[in-house]
């Protein structure tokens, strides 16, 4: 360490999945005598509409440093590039203010675009997780390029992402793959049992359920309303089954899919319940849980695997993704949807599934990103910083 008392971290937090990533780092940051958590929360944690996750925040032990409205009640692209222009002007006040020594953001999506162009302007280094992965189906692949190209320091969940980061341009001894962070949980959390999941629910789960989350695509040609309403026909097929539907994320065309799944949940109140957000730990143990987790959420890809619960993936928004042999793959189309669910819950699968080898890691990604935080250093006035 240098000879500053303690080095100031800032963290980004914009969504209810990248907050529960980030947790355990969190508290590693709050738990070390060398380190200063600074936590700047914006974009779907401050929305009613998404629940107000903030509030979840702050009930977890973590202050928030600075609260960040970038949000417009938009379900256009428009709405989604004029957020980003509002984010920079937040950030660049926030981060003024704080004068933080890092920044960490994780991921690719529009409002961490937002904050890591305005530190990278601000001379602010930037820690980027999760840079050099790839989906085909989302605007998200760009931003994650583009944010991994306004960073100095890159933890990647796999090694290959690693040699993508380092084809892209970045000096190979500034990215190191750190594993997915948010496997950290199966080493360190605890997860709530079916009894316990149903009370915090308010929703009694007596039969095999599926844990289904649905995004808006926004580069292919895969309509929101059309391909989300194929998948709740779908989940018609399996009567014997109950459903948790949870929210999508603020992208633009995300919020045609709320009042559907709203009706969809209404009509069947017994076997379906919607849910605006679970939180990491309602809605990691009810992946232990599920008959499957269906949609097309990275979490599918990245940590479902390690549960050993089979994944259907919908459509193009993972397309790229490295996948373990859990994750079944079809189109967002009915019948489609219908045959690889078929095969998530069949007997056949679960059998050849034995064996399943995530390819993101094991587990202790945090005490890696804190070394690599802690080994950083500075030259004058920051503007020049390297590794020890």
């Amino acid at each position: 360490m240098d000879n500053r008392v303690k080095r100031k971290v800032a963290v980004f937090t914009g969504t209810r999945a990248e907050y529960g990533l980030l947790y355990w780092l969190l508290k590693d940051i709050q738990n070390d005598n060398d380190l200063d958590l600074q936590l700047l929360v914006s974009g779907m944690h401050l929305s009613p509409e998404f629940g107000n996750t903030w509030q979840q925040i702050m009930q977890d032990g973590f202050p928030i440093s600075e609260k960040i409205e970038i949000l417009l009640s938009s379900d256009t692209a428009v709405g989604t590039a004029k957020s980003i222009g509002v984010g920079v002007l937040g950030f660049a006040d926030a981060l003024s203010r704080l004068q933080p020594d890092i920044l960490v953001i994780l991921g690719d999506r529009f409002e961490a675009l937002a904050a890591a162009q305005t530190a990278m302007i601000l001379r602010i280094p930037v820690f980027h997780l999760h840079g050099g992965e790839k989906t085909e189906g989302a605007y998200d692949d760009a931003i994650r390029h583009a944010i991994t190209k306004l960073s100095y320091l890159h933890g990647t969940s796999t090694e290959e992402y690693k040699k993508r980061v380092i084809q892209l341009g970045e000096e190979p001894t500034r990215v190191e793959n750190v594993g997915a962070i948010g496997l950290d949980h199966l080493k360190r959390g605890h997860f709530l049992n079916l009894n316990e999941l149903s009370k915090s629910l308010n929703f009694s789960l007596e039969k095999p359920y599926f844990l289904v989350t649905y995004h808006p695509v926004t580069l292919a040609a895969e309509p929101a309303e059309e391909s989300f309403c194929a998948l709740l026909t779908a989940l018609d097929s399996f009567p014997e089954h109950q459903v948790i539907l949870t929210y999508p994320n603020a992208d633009d065309g995300g919020r045609v899919i709320i009042p559907l799944l709203e009706a969809y949940a209404s009509k069947q109140r017994d076997r379906v319940v919607a849910i605006p957000s679970l939180g990491h730990l309602r809605y990691l143990s009810a992946v232990k849980h599920a008959a499957a987790v269906i949609g097309n959420s990275s979490s599918g890809i990245i940590e479902v695997p390690s549960f050993d619960v089979p994944t259907v993936n919908i459509g193009e928004r993972q397309k790229g993704r490295l996948a373990a042999k859990s994750v079944i793959d079809c189109v967002a189309k009915k019948q489609s949807i219908i045959d690889a669910i078929k095969i998530a819950i069949s007997r056949s699968y679960k059998e050849s599934s034995e064996a399943i080898i995530n390819p993101y890691g094991q587990g202790d990604a945090s005490s890696k990103v804190i070394k690599m935080i802690k080994s950083m250093k500075f030259g004058k006035n920051k503007i020049f910083y390297d590794i020890k």
